[in-house]
């Protein structure tokens, strides 16, 4: 009878150990965004290409009129912490909120989607891959409310 009992009990510990294991591998998560996207540093290679399309382009360039490089690294290091924060990176943005920060400046749909493609292009470069970019995208959509000024 003992052997029979340390046998249950056995194959019982067994069954647990596999279903703890299995929940424990169900449990692990997805990298996150910034992990998958490369991190500080590609960030930062995307952003150092995307500012100076915006700069000047000649239809959203109108908004940096007047800003000197510092002021454009400023701006550049703003939306690095932004981005790193928003993808899960360890970053911290202490900058304005969005809607803050575009209110009163009349963006309208023209010049958000000069942006987009702005950041499309920039994608494009890095070759960021589908899943990453939709995601990306995606965060970027989010904020058009509280960029662009409705007439």
């Amino acid at each position: 009878m003992t052997t029979f009992v340390s046998r249950a009990l056995t194959a019982a510990a067994l069954a647990l150990g596999v279903t703890l294991t299995a929940a424990a591998q169900a449990q692990q998560v997805k990298p996150t965004l910034y992990k998958r996207i490369g991190g500080y540093d590609a960030l930062a290679a995307v952003l150092d290409d995307f500012v100076p399309r915006l700069v000047t382009d000649p239809l959203v360039g109108k908004y940096f009129v007047g800003a000197g490089k510092d002021t454009q690294m400023h701006i550049r290091q703003m939306a690095l912490d932004f981005f790193c924060n928003i993808t899960g990176g360890p970053c911290l943005y202490i900058g304005r909120p969005m809607k803050t920060a575009h209110t009163g400046l009349g963006i309208n749909e023209a010049e958000w989607d000069a942006g987009v493609r702005h950041f499309q292009a920039t994608l494009d470069k890095f070759k960021v891959p589908q899943p990453e970019r939709e995601e990306l995208v995606a965060a970027v959509a989010r904020l058009k409310t509280d960029i662009v000024e409705k007439k």
